[in-house]
């Protein structure tokens, strides 16, 4: 089993990530990563973003963009 994301822009157009990443072993793993990247995808163009397990999508789309106080 692979774990991997997909970067997108707002409207769900693909976009390739500013910080390229692996492919995971555990859901855990990718969750962390993307926990760890998350400012400099969004700097990078990304808006949001879908956990893929293999080709079936987990959850998503999950902004990258803080919520307004």
């Amino acid at each position: 089993m692979a774990w991997t994301w997909r970067f997108e822009r707002s409207d769900g157009t693909e976009v390739q990530p500013a910080v390229e990443p692996e492919e995971f072993t555990t859901q855990g793993d990718a969750e962390s990563w993307v926990g760890e990247n998350w400012k400099d995808l969004k700097d990078g163009g990304a808006d949001q973003v879908l956990l893929f397990e293999d080709d079936t999508k987990i959850y998503g789309p999950m902004s990258l963009h803080a919520e307004e106080a």
